[in-house]
């Protein structure tokens, strides 16, 4: 059986939102913590590309800079914005697991009322 991705991974901005979502974070850390709880690894392109971004739409503010370190913080639009693509993607991910669950045991029962 082939174990092809059928969908792209999920988008970076997803990702840098979820770690913000757990508290202000610089670019470093921020790549740590995707790492950490997805298990991606995003390289510091993507990453500050992709804070621009964000707070070019306000999802994400820039604090003042400890030493050399710039973090970033979730704003309430990102926040909302977070919690509606979590939403969408629970729905999905809820209906096919349910799904999923439902094809293996009728499976397992077609094979049980069937002769050896």
């Amino acid at each position: 059986m082939s174990t092809r991705r059928l969908v792209p991974r999920p988008d970076p901005a997803l990702l840098v939102l979820c770690s913000l979502a757990g508290g202000d974070k610089h670019g470093y850390a921020l790549m740590k913590d995707v790492e950490e709880f997805s298990g991606l690894t995003m390289g510091p392109g993507t990453v500050f590309g992709c804070l621009a971004r964000l707070e070019e739409r306000g999802l994400v503010e820039a604090l003042e800079a400890e030493d050399r370190r710039h973090p970033y913080h979730l704003t309430a639009e990102g926040a909302a914005v977070l919690k509606t693509q979590l939403s969408e993607l629970e729905r999905v991910t809820a209906a096919g697991s349910s799904r999923l669950r439902a094809t293996r045991r009728h499976r397992l029962d077609g094979r049980a009322g069937s002769p050896a």
